[in-house]
């Protein structure tokens, strides 16, 4: 039976200066790597030359000549990216980043945050953010296994068992993609929805797959990262996750004890909860409309006049339930909300400017009266 390696006893106490520089939201351990070897990280006035340096805490650590605050409390937002943006804090082209966008769509208090995953430039949907670059390395990880969900608009044809057999994991010009849950939504034509599950998260793993099925995609939606969905968060728009769904989840990905207050708020997108795509657009498959309901049936029974009056017969109780406005209920005495409605009259009044409430008949000219029937 193998056994762990004896720890070194003159090992210092702390974490390697990558780690905690993440933690504080610098920026990711890898770009922090970087940063240590374009020699932009000093301790004390000395400059790094390795990211295995071990530190208790950040004291004395600077960033670009600029000392690096205590790591703040882990916070996490969605972001609803919209399509035409790249995921990164600049473009050599020019062309605008998510940064563009979250400067009016993040909170003031949000500090500085990083993008969990990428999103491609004509990839919409949802974005996790985050200030702890340990967090966002952990949801990026295929180790994980933190799934990620997609909506595909793709013009070809293909069938269910195709999709199903995906299941087993696809090989692609020697690049090995593991099991992917994928759906038929719903086929127009030759334009498919289909709803893809993925756990690894590989560069334009969902566009692969697909293309390597003989399909174009033309548009390509997240829909959930983890127990996160989109829900209903319009697009270009951010919120942060906060509450004791979230703290537990957060708990769960950085081993650190839940913190006090975490359900101050509730203020979260769909927790744990179905999938709930967006509004589509653009050819999207519409949504199917909910059956009619059938006529009240009349009680054929009972006299019309009895019913009305209640004076004789048995007239059939209405059932109750939900109000539904139909042509009978818009004629009726009350309105959709039910408040009174005014050009409702009770009966045995008159209506206002009508004298007596019977409708005068114009008077027969000779030659047109109108024959009398049987008394």
């Amino acid at each position: 039976m193998p056994t762990q390696p004896p720890r070194s006893e003159d090992r210092p106490a702390g974490d390697r200066i990558a780690k905690l520089l993440a933690r504080a939201g610098v920026a990711s351990r890898r770009e922090i790597e970087r940063m240590i070897a374009e020699g932009r990280v000093a301790l004390d006035g000395k400059v790094l030359d390795t990211p295995a340096t071990i530190l208790a805490s950040l004291k004395g650590v600077t960033v670009d000549g600029k000392p690096v605050t205590a790591a703040e409390a882990t916070r996490l937002f969605a972001f609803h990216k919209p399509s035409g943006l790249i995921t990164a804090e600049r473009d050599p082209a020019g062309r605008p980043t998510i940064y563009t966008a979250l400067r009016n769509a993040l909170p003031k208090n949000a500090g500085r945050v990083m993008p969990v995953g990428r999103l491609d430039l004509n990839t919409e949907g949802l974005l996790l953010l985050t200030n702890d670059g340990g967090l966002k390395r952990t949801l990026e990880l295929p180790a994980t296994k933190v799934p990620r969900t997609y909506r595909a608009r793709a013009f070809g044809a293909v069938s269910q068992e195709q999709l199903e057999d995906l299941i087993e994991g696809v090989t692609i010009d020697g690049m090995r993609y593991g099991s992917i849950d994928a759906n038929l939504e719903r086929s127009s034509g030759r334009n498919l929805w289909i709803e893809m599950t993925i756990t690894e998260g590989k560069n334009r793993e969902v566009r692969r797959v697909l293309e390597y099925l003989g399909l174009q995609v033309n548009r390509l939606i997240r829909t959930g990262y983890g127990p996160f969905n989109i829900g209903d968060l319009p697009r270009g728009q951010a919120v942060e996750l906060t509450g004791k769904a979230v703290a537990h989840f957060l708990s769960e990905m950085t081993g650190e004890p839940i913190p006090r207050g975490a359900a101050r708020k509730a203020e979260t997108i769909a927790i744990a909860a179905p999938v709930k795509p967006p509004r589509p657009t653009e050819g999207a498959p519409a949504r199917k409309s909910a059956p009619a309901r059938p006529a009240p049936r009349k009680d054929a029974g009972a006299p019309a006049s009895a019913a009305r009056k209640g004076s004789s017969g048995a007239a059939t109780p209405a059932r109750k339930g939900p109000a539904t406005l139909t042509n009978a209920s818009r004629r009726g005495s009350a309105g959709p909300d039910g408040a009174p409605r005014k050009d409702r009259v009770a009966p045995g009044k008159a209506r206002p400017g009508a004298g007596s409430g019977a409708r005068k008949r114009p008077a027969p000219t000779r030659g047109n009266t109108p024959p009398r029937g049987p008394r």
